[in-house]
């Protein structure tokens, strides 16, 4: 079986939950931006956690279908239609030969996720088959998705349609966004007024957004005056080279904080002042031009905790799905 892509939208891309084991080697992760959506959309198909699905970001694809198949669509807040007829998101439907999938204009979030039984079964490379634009790997062919590709789907899976989300556990994308940030690495290159003001700020998303990090605008924050280290940069934000996990914020010059996101680089030499946590960076990826965003400085132990509540809200999403609840 395979999808017909007749429009592939502003940004689409395959994606599963990512190349985990090649950060040391200086290879970012790829995957989802939104884990929460991108899991539901599989369990709502009944495909395994780890299945590929479509990323589809701001303007979404129109898509034919060859042949009979079970599909849901997740993620931001669009009207979603099959044969022309608008249809329920965050529930899994069934889709005959011949029918085509298509989506109106956002109204919220930035990224839908595209679920059919049996998954995109694009070639894995190196245990994942996210696509890396950057370095053209993954995905089909390395690349955003043209009119005209079609996708191999995976074999003998007839899915399960008619199954849903309750509504109590879709997410929310209106509004501010809110992200948790855990304080460090290089936070003390900055002064401690302009660091609280950091986190007082209303930031706003610029146009320069996408799967490689966002950036912000809305104040500006001072350096700590210092002769700097042999080994760095001119630039108040340089340091010597330093690791960056995923979610660093850095503010080169002190203007337009930038977090790194799924396809940054995974080292180099500008101070970061602290990392959103690993359960909001969901939260970043749903954010899109013009989004106000606030950052909010948590502990570890917050952090850790809320981790573990994501984790919760996943479970009793598919125990909702699957009618265990």
């Amino acid at each position: 079986m395979a999808l017909e892509i007749l429009r592939p939208g502003l940004m689409t891309t395959v994606q599963d939950e990512g190349r985990t084991q090649g950060y040391a080697l200086g290879m970012p992760p790829s995957g989802a931006m939104d884990r929460f959506s991108y899991h539901v959309a599989n369990a709502l198909v009944g495909n395994p956690p780890g299945a590929a699905v479509l990323e589809c970001t701001y303007l979404g694809p129109e898509i034919g279908f060859a042949q009979a198949t079970t599909f849901a669509v997740t993620g931001a807040d669009l009207p979603v239609h099959l044969n022309g007829k608008e249809i329920q998101p965050w529930a899994s439907h069934r889709a005959e030969a011949g029918d085509v999938l298509g989506f109106g204009f956002l109204r919220s979030g930035a990224r839908v996720y595209l679920a059919v039984a049996g998954g995109i079964d694009v070639e894995p490379v190196m245990g994942s088959r996210s696509t890396y634009t950057l370095c053209g790997m993954g995905g089909f062919q390395g690349r955003a998705l043209r009119a005209g590709d079609l996708l191999p789907v995976g074999a003998d899976a007839t899915g399960t349609p008619g199954r849903s989300l309750p509504a109590g556990l879709v997410p929310d994308f209106a509004g501010p966004a809110e992200l948790r940030v855990v304080v460090g690495l290089a936070s003390y290159r900055v002064t401690p007024d302009s660091l609280a003001a950091f986190f007082e700020t209303e930031w706003q998303v610029t146009p320069d957004a996408n799967r490689v990090g966002y950036r912000y605008r809305g104040g500006l924050v001072e350096w700590v005056p210092r002769t700097q280290p042999r080994g760095a940069g001119s630039d108040p934000a340089n340091v010597v080279d330093t690791g960056y996990p995923i979610g660093s914020i850095q503010i080169p010059g002190g203007t337009e904080p930038i977090a790194l996101l799924n396809d940054a680089v995974t080292g180099g030499g500008y101070a970061t002042i602290g990392t959103i946590i690993s359960c909001d960076i969901q939260v970043a990826g749903q954010t899109k031009t013009g989004d106000v965003t606030r950052f909010c400085p948590v502990s570890i132990d917050a952090a850790l905790g809320a981790r573990q509540e994501a984790r919760a809200r996943l479970a009793k999403a598919r125990e909702a799905i699957e009618g265990r609840s």
